[in-house]
């Protein structure tokens, strides 16, 4: 087993010749209002198309307004609610909770609320691209 290459935490990922392995999810990283756990994508395990990591929006957090450029997300919400409002000027709503899968579109404008202020939102998160955040957008919802 050796360690893969990379910027990010390189000694939590074990390369077991085309098994590539992070043991308890790996370390955290914050990025948008968002608490992450490392996950995979290109950047500790080589992934060309994919990336996936584990999600929390701290108590009366907000993931702030975005939009996915050229790839989709799949996200499965393990603990709490949100509420998404999306769409040109972010004038929709959708609220979700644990045990919802949600798919989000490419190019769709979004802002995701925490609805509690005392207990967090924890998703697992998958990308069909492998730089994970390199192709975000942030939106302003008053310029739509």
């Amino acid at each position: 087993m050796k360690p893969v290459d990379d910027n990010i935490e390189l000694n939590a990922v074990e390369d077991h010749d085309g098994i590539l392995t992070i043991r308890g999810g790996g370390a955290r990283r914050n990025w948008n209002g968002i608490h992450y756990k490392q996950g995979m994508s290109g950047k500790n395990v080589g992934s060309k198309h994919l990336s996936a990591n584990i999600a929390t929006i701290p108590p009366g957090g907000v993931a702030y307004a975005h939009i996915h450029d050229g790839f989709e997300v799949i996200l499965y919400i393990l603990e709490g609610k949100v509420r998404h409002e999306f769409g040109p000027g972010l004038k929709k709503t959708l609220e979700n909770e644990a045990g919802d899968f949600i798919f989000i579109q490419s190019g769709v404008p979004h802002e995701v609320f925490n609805m509690s202020d005392t207990e967090p939102v924890v998703a697992f998160v998958a990308r069909s691209a492998a730089d994970e955040w390199d192709k975000i957008i942030p939106y302003d919802r008053k310029k739509g």
